[in-house]
Formats: C-alpha cells, structure tokens, sequence
C-alpha cells in the first residue's frame, strides 16, 4: 500500500488486538517431539522412502521443519506452510551464504545438516485460551467501502488469529491437528514451535532488495540480524530506489482511504476511514518512510507476502511487520535496491 498521506496513523487504544502483536502465546506453548506416520521423529535426515504417500508425508515434515528452524533464526520463510517456494528458498540462501556453503536455495543434505544443529523441536502443544476464540469474528468485505463499515478490522475467524499467533497458514493447522476444534478453548492442538525466540537487538539500517522481495535488518556493525520476505510493488507503483529514511512507527493504524489516489479504486468510492486490526489494508503497523507517501507495513493476507504485486510500498506479514516495527525508529535509514 502507498500514499502515507491517505493514512491517519495512530496508535489503537492499548489492548484492542493484542494477539495481532503477540510473540509469545498466551500460556506458553510446551515443545513436543512429533511424530511422522511412520513412526520416525520429524528431524529425522531424509531417506529413500518408496511409498509414495509416506514419500510425501516425509518432504512435508522435512520442509516444516526447515521453515520453522528458519524462522527461530530471524531468516523468516513467510508464512509456515510445510511447503517449499520462493520464500522458503530465499531464507535457505541466506542461511547458506552465512554458514559459507554453495548458495543453492535447496535444502540439501548440508544445508539440512547444518540447519538441525539446532536441537529445538519442530512443534510445541498449546492450549487454545479463551481470548483466542473471543472474537467478535466477521467476515471481511472485499471492498474498501465495506471494510469502512465496520467497527474494527478484527479476525474473520478464530483459525485466522491461531494461524497468525503461530506464524502459520490455517490450513497447516488443520492439517497439524484433524479431528480438533481450532474454535474451542480448552482443546489441545500442536503448533509450529516460533515462540520463545531471542530477542532482536535495534536496527541500525533497513534494506530492501526489489531483486529477491527481501527486507533486512543491520546493526550498526553492518552485522545482519533479521530477513523477512516482502512485496515490493509494481510496474504500475514500482519500488522507490533510493535511500531514505524511517519518519515514525505506528501500530495499529486507521487508515483514511482516497480513491483518487489509486488507480484501482472501484467507481463510486469516496475519501473514507477503515478502523484498525489485522485485517485493515496495511495490517498492524505502518512504519512511514521520508519518501512521500510510503511506508513498510503489514497486510491482511500473509500467504500473499513475496508473491503478489503491492501499491508500491513494502509488504510484510502482520508478525513480521510488528517485528520490524519493534527495533526501528524515527531515523532509521532505509535503502531500496533494485
């Protein structure tokens, strides 16, 4: 999204979306050792299997856990999926290029051996609290017109906010837990293990790389702390190269829509307000850039993140995006590269 002068940005009353921001679930999650359909831990090396369905059960374990280890390293590969793509591949060649092994972007048998020096476990259990299935829950319309109706642009569903929590798509979590309610507190479900990470130290400098729809984190060492997968653009609102610099960081922000600002807006949309949430156009933080109109933000739909088009600016997932937004600050410098 672009066009910080189409954005009021404010920060919500404290408490209205605490789960959008939470790193570390309510009552920690406890670390299990999941077990594969054929008995082997998850972490187990990959091996010949000739079945095709045990074949496949084992890649999708193998890539589970790869992008959770990733993500406990700050290489973030987007929303957990146990599937490999573009994001995925983007944090194995960093990973490769700091451990000095070839850049492949595949997970390999070193770079798979390297990963799992890393003892922690792949899932942990949690229990789902009552906040979680709270709610109020809605749909949201796709319109920005209907999104202005609402009172807040809260989770369309308790699975929406779980997937969120744990970094993870809805639909790994179902996959994760058949047979449970993913809507009822109390119930026991498994979930990717991505709390209780280190801290990050404050970023120095924030860079984003149009080439491999990255954003990295520096100290003031040039040390790299962090890399997320972002969209960055379009032909139509391509990516501002250039170095700038970080004017604020806003959380939870309301968002003032003009129609005349964008070329896509629908006919008959008018100046609007859409209230905050997680599933407010720019998500739950807007982080704006001295480049007019501009900013890194996050978004509705963190399955899109790295693999559509955006209205110019830097698209995070909500969680990274409140990542980012937690150790940069007014004056931090911000290069875009192609």
């Amino acid at each position: 999204m672009k066009k910080a002068t189409a954005l009021t940005l404010i920060a919500a009353l404290g408490g209205v979306f605490p789960s959008a921001f939470a790193q570390q679930p309510v009552g920690q999650p406890a670390p299990v050792q999941q077990q594969t359909t054929a008995g082997t831990p998850m972490q187990a090396a990959p091996g010949t299997v000739r079945d095709p369905a045990i074949a496949e059960q084992a890649e999708f374990e193998r890539m589970l856990r790869a992008q959770v280890l990733l993500e406990r390293q700050y290489l973030s590969p987007g929303e957990i999926d146990g599937a490999y793509g573009s994001n995925l591949r983007q944090a194995l060649n960093t990973f490769q290029a700091q451990r000095n092994l070839p850049v492949t972007g595949k997970l390999d048998e070193a770079t798979w051996n390297a990963l799992n020096t890393d003892p922690s476990p792949t899932l942990a259990e949690y229990t789902i609290a009552a906040e979680d299935v709270a709610g109020p829950f809605q749909p949201i319309p796709d319109t920005m017109m209907g999104k202005a109706k609402l009172p807040a642009l809260g989770y369309a569903t308790a699975l929406e906010g779980l997937g969120e929590k744990f970094h993870a798509s809805p639909a790994l979590l179902q996959r994760l837990n058949p047979g449970k309610s993913l809507s009822q507190a109390g119930e026991k479900i498994v979930v990717p293990h991505v709390s209780g990470k280190q801290p990050l130290a404050p970023a120095a400098k924030v860079v984003v790389r149009d080439s491999t729809k990255t954003l990295q984190l520096f100290d003031a060492g040039g040390q790299l702390l962090a890399q997320y997968p972002v969209s960055t653009g379009s032909k139509r609102d391509p990516l501002p190269i250039g170095n700038w610099k970080i004017n604020g960081v806003h959380a939870n922000p309301v968002y003032n829509y003009n129609p005349k600002l964008f070329w896509d807006a629908k006919p008959g949309d008018s100046k609007t307000q859409i209230k905050p949430g997680p599933n407010n156009p720019v998500g739950v933080m807007w982080i704006d850039l001295s480049k007019p109109h501009y900013g890194i933000h996050g978004t509705p739909v963190p399955g899109h993140v790295g693999k559509t088009e955006s209205h110019g600016c830097i698209r995070l997932t909500n969680w990274s995006a409140a990542e980012v937004g937690a150790v940069v600050g007014e004056g931090t410098e911000v290069e875009l590269v192609k």
